[in-house]
């Protein structure tokens, strides 16, 4: 809301003006009389020019100036005649009466009514004063001519500036500016008005038959002046629409409320300018008015609001007023208010009304809406009305394209913009937080219950972000599953935080008919300046982050360079991978799997190996990752099975069997191809299949849907045996194993590794073998490392162990050097596993 503006001072205090013209009156009139030999007399002919001039006071023409108007009339012309044939003081009484006359007709108030009466006064004394400080009027001769204007125009002087005067004291001097431009038009018509008097002087001088003639004249005269004033209305008002239209239409920076109220008070001259749109969805009730001496607007209107809705239920124009009729209890009331006339137009968009536009009390107190204003009126609302859809629609396709239509969430396009004003404005202390939350899970909710329900998942997380973010953070979707929030801290550290504190806060369960989902997310964090100097370096820099943090379910992961450096490496390996596959350069480790009770060699776990020419040892999570984004994990997974089948066999045929494990990505369960796969790979090496062991982590098999169920009971059926890997770092439970078809769990190293120092871990551990054993499986523990981690599983019963303690991963003929070293000869017997002879 625009402020209330100065204040209108009383109309009272135009007796400071007016107190000073009638002392003025009053002592030039005495000096009049003391000059002059005859001051009075010629009544008959005194009253003929009083109603002249009682008739020619009525304007022809008004200037409106803010809340007030300057009246053009014809009295300069009986005037100019009565200073010739009358006595001074008499002209001074009628042409004072004849404005008493006029004011009393118009019901002016009090002061206004008395300002005009002593302005009269005092300017008629002045000009007779003048007048006769002048060379007697002797003939009608040049000189007589210079002296009656001289005359008329120290009456339109002072009216001029007495006018101007009572503007500055009640409005303040923009309102004195304001009036002095209409003086230019005054004088000049004065000064027409003179002449065409100066005219009829001679002419009655010549006879007075002359009269006749010069009131048909005046009759035409003043019939000009009124079609002049209608064309000069006409004229305004067009021009007042043109410049309406060039403006509502123009890309200026003003608001268009301000634009439409201004203009629009401007132009049907109102001292009210409202307009009402009601709540329409996410557009608020708007109620603005501009008001003739205010600056800005106001969130207020001088009439009562059922006259708007009045106008929007009925949908038509509605009007009061001196010429417009109308209610007269509506009348009533409004008087009441100070509301003396309006018009109230619906605003439409087709056929429904959005909203009503009205003006309130036509300016100055002569001044009233007449009947022909209405379809003015109704010409500007229209226009109005396509404005204002065209500014909503403008701001609908703005908020649209800046905004995710599925949750009202910025999108990544506005989060760009915010956390770039962020920066500009960040403070020294605090640095600019981002926070993505990238939700668990979701495309295995799409692909089992449907992308609707996936939309009601995407709904309620950000339901909860909106719901346990501070005030001050903005909350977006920057992705699919992605969702950003940003805003200003102290520090990193209190960015970690806080996004460890959100993450538990929007943990829950989410109930979808008979269904509950457990909602949980994975964050990644950047700030401003540590991990970047602007917005588009820093929503890549926590995509980074939170794509590592996705390795570890529930974790929260602080952007640092090395991720980048990896995620660059990842992206420059996407095309050496075809050619290392296509030129064999990758290669397959063995890992030997040994039971812990005797010690016996079972089998050995297959692992991909690439040694890059370039860029050396490249991690299994990278190229694993880009196989899977590059479309080919399927050619990679059957290279690793092909040679492990083929080195199965070749230790078959030595009379040293041994089983083999190859590592599975979850995608290739979605596979419906791949049992088939391992059934022609299988009687191609002639291996059998229950010496191939296919290991799933536990987020790619229990993911919370049945999506890979079918292709495991296929390999099951083949007589391939499944293991879970990395048991224990998801959200599983044993309890889930049951209904999978899988025949061993291996427990992560994590676990494994802190047996000996952590309770917890040996609590865990315990628990997996316990519960595995009593649902038939088989255990593997990894990263066995040490004798006293050794002994711990032989205690709680674990048959299977791997880790560095035995060996670490080798290439294949270090696993043949491997087997003469550590395989004890003696225990080498058909049909029986090797046994170690050393552990080292």
């Amino acid at each position: 809301m625009a402020g209330q503006g100065r204040p209108r001072r009383s109309t009272e205090r135009a007796w400071l003006v007016t107190a000073p013209l009638a002392l003025l009156a009053v002592v030039f009139g005495t000096c009049v009389a003391l000059v002059a030999d005859q001051p009075f007399g010629k009544w008959p002919l005194a009253f003929v020019f009083f109603v002249v001039m009682a008739g020619t006071s009525f304007a022809a023409l008004n200037v409106y100036v803010r809340r007030q108007s300057v009246g053009v009339t014809l009295t300069e012309v009986p005037l100019i005649v009565a200073l010739y044939f009358l006595p001074p003081l008499t002209v001074v009484l009628i042409y004072t009466l004849s404005v008493l006359v006029w004011s009393v007709s118009h019901r002016f108030g009090a002061a206004k009514l008395w300002f005009n009466v002593a302005k009269a006064a005092a300017a008629t004394s002045l000009a007779s004063l003048v007048l006769l400080a002048l060379p007697p009027l002797r003939n009608v001769g040049p000189v007589t001519w210079g002296s009656l204007f001289l005359a008329v125009c120290v009456v339109t002087l002072v009216s001029l500036v007495s006018v101007v005067g009572v503007h500055v004291l009640l409005q303040g001097w923009p309102a004195g500016r304001d009036a002095l431009r209409s003086m230019p038009t005054a004088l000049l018509t004065a000064a027409i008005n003179a002449a065409i008097g100066l005219l009829v002087l001679i002419a009655l001088r010549t006879t007075w038959w002359s009269a006749l003639l010069l009131a048909a004249l005046f009759s035409g005269l003043v019939l000009v002046y009124h079609s002049y004033s209608q064309f000069f209305r006409q004229h305004r008002t067009l021009a007042g629409m043109y410049e309406l239209t060039r403006l509502l239409a123009s890309g200026t920076e003003r608001s268009l409320a301000d634009i439409l109220l201004d203009r629009v008070r401007a132009l049907m001259q109102a001292e009210y300018a409202t307009l009402w749109l009601p709540a329409q969805g996410r557009h608020p009730e708007v109620l603005l008015t501009a008001r003739v001496d205010t600056p800005g607007l106001l969130d207020l209107a001088p009439t009562p609001a059922s006259l708007r809705q009045q106008v929007r239920k009925k949908g038509r124009t509605l009007s009061f007023g001196r010429w417009l009729g109308g209610d007269p209890a509506l009348r009533q009331t409004a008087g009441e208010e100070r509301v003396k006339d309006a018009i109230v137009v619906p605003l439409r968009s087709g056929q429904a009304v959005i909203g009503t536009l009205e003006v309130t009390n036509r300016l100055s107190d002569i001044g009233h809406f007449a009947p022909g204003d209405i379809p003015v009126f109704e010409t500007v609302a229209a226009h109005a009305a396509v404005a204002l859809e065209n500014s909503r629609l403008v701001d609908r396709l703005r908020h649209d394209a800046e905004h995710d239509v599925l949750t009202g969430l910025p999108n990544r396009r506005r989060l760009t913009s915010s956390v770039a004003e962020a920066v500009k404005i960040r403070a020294p202390g605090e640095v600019v937080a981002l926070l993505l939350f990238d939700v668990d899970r979701l495309r295995q909710v799409n692909e089992s219950l449907g992308h609707a329900a996936g939309d009601k998942v995407l709904v309620e997380v950000a339901e909860r972000l909106r719901a346990c973010t501070p005030s001050s953070a903005l909350v977006g979707r920057a992705g699919g599953d992605e969702f950003l929030v940003t805003l200003r801290l102290e520090s990193a550290e209190a960015a970690l935080e806080l996004a460890n504190q959100i993450r538990e806060q929007i943990r829950d369960e989410m109930v979808f008919d008979a269904l509950t989902l457990d909602v949980d997310t994975v964050v990644g964090v950047a700030v401003h300046p540590d991990h970047g100097s602007d917005a588009v370096a820093l929503l890549q820099r926590v995509d980074l982050a939170a794509t590592a943090a996705k390795s570890v379910p529930g974790s929260i992961q602080l952007y640092s360079p090395a991720l980048e450096s990896r995620s660059m490496r990842r992206l420059g390996l996407a095309g050496d991978l075809q050619r290392a596959l296509d030129e064999g350069e990758l290669e397959v480790y063995f890992q030997p799997k040994v039971t812990l009770r005797d010690r016996r060699l079972v089998g050995v776990e297959c692992l991909a190996r690439w040694e890059h020419p370039a860029h050396g040892t490249v991690a299994p999570d990278d190229f694993v990752a880009v196989a899977e984004h590059t479309g080919q994990l399927g050619r990679l997974t059957e290279f690793v099975l092909r040679e492990s089948l083929r080195r199965s066999r070749d230790w078959s045929h030595g009379e040293q069997p041994l089983s083999v494990a190859v590592n599975l990505a979850a995608r290739t369960l979605t596979d419906q191809r791949f049992p088939a796969l391992v059934r022609d790979l299988l009687a191609e090496y002639g291996v059998p299949p229950q010496r191939l062991t296919l290991e799933v982590t536990e987020a790619g098999v229990l993911d919370g849907t049945e999506r890979p169920i079918p292709t495991l009971r296929s390999l099951r059926d083949l007589g391939v045996r499944l293991s879970v890997d990395d048991f224990g770092t998801g959200n599983s439970s044993l309890a889930q194993l049951r209904r999978l078809p899988v025949h061993e769990v291996k427990v992560d190293r994590s676990f494994v590794q802190g047996m000996a120092t952590d309770p917890g871990d040996l609590a865990i551990v315990n628990a997996v073998v316990t519960l595995s054993q009593q649902f038939g499986l088989a255990v593997v523990a990894e990263g066995v490392e040490s004798e006293l981690t050794l002994e711990l599983l032989q205690d709680i019963g674990c048959e299977i162990g791997q880790g560095f303690l035995f060996s670490r991963p080798l290439p294949y003929e270090r696993l043949e050097a491997w087997f003469g070293a550590q395989v004890d000869p003696e225990t080498v017997v058909a049909g029986e596993l090797p046994r170690l002879r050393v552990v080292p």
